[in-house]
């Protein structure tokens, strides 16, 4: 499983500028948890790393807060030079909670671009919420946070966001 802004690939798999260049691939290998420590074999500093310009991230999937049923909702990575492993992406309204729990500075960034380009709906960020398991108080930031990047981008919903 892909986790962070990379995960945008599964539903955009066009996008190809700043909102998902990144040099690490945060990754998640649920049903064999063995597999993410091999995954530093491709890490930071590694040969793979000098080679391509990128590395794997090996996290766990307690590494983001997500809204209940994400798993549900996972994206099939489109199919490529992957060695016949199938890839699985977040959603990006559930990838976009969880940069709203985050909410480094570089996770406001990147949520204001989503929303600016309509990658994301405000329906269904604000239903997602309501599925995420976080205080009170943080759930009214979030929601604060979600207003506030749609109304600077002026947009209210997205035709791209609300597809399936």
């Amino acid at each position: 499983m892909i986790f962070g802004n990379q995960s945008l690939h599964g539903k955009h798999p066009d996008l190809a500028d700043q909102i998902v260049m990144s040099a690490e691939v945060d990754l998640v290998a649920p049903k064999r948890p063995s597999v993410t420590d091999l995954l530093n074999v491709i890490g930071v500093d590694s040969p793979f790393h000098a080679s391509f310009g990128y590395y794997a991230d090996p996290v766990d999937a307690t590494t983001a807060v997500l809204p209940r049923g994400w798993k549900n909702r996972l994206v099939h990575l489109p199919p490529g030079d992957t060695g016949g492993i199938k890839g699985l992406c977040l959603d990006p309204h559930d990838l976009a909670i969880a940069k709203y729990v985050a909410r480094r500075e570089k996770d406001r960034m990147f949520t204001r671009e989503l929303a600016r380009r309509g990658l994301v709906a405000q329906s269904r960020l604000l239903a997602s919420l309501e599925r995420t398991p976080v205080r009170v108080e943080t759930r009214d930031r979030i929601r604060a946070d979600i207003m506030d990047d749609f109304g600077a981008s002026g947009r209210i919903a997205s035709s791209r966001g609300d597809q399936r």
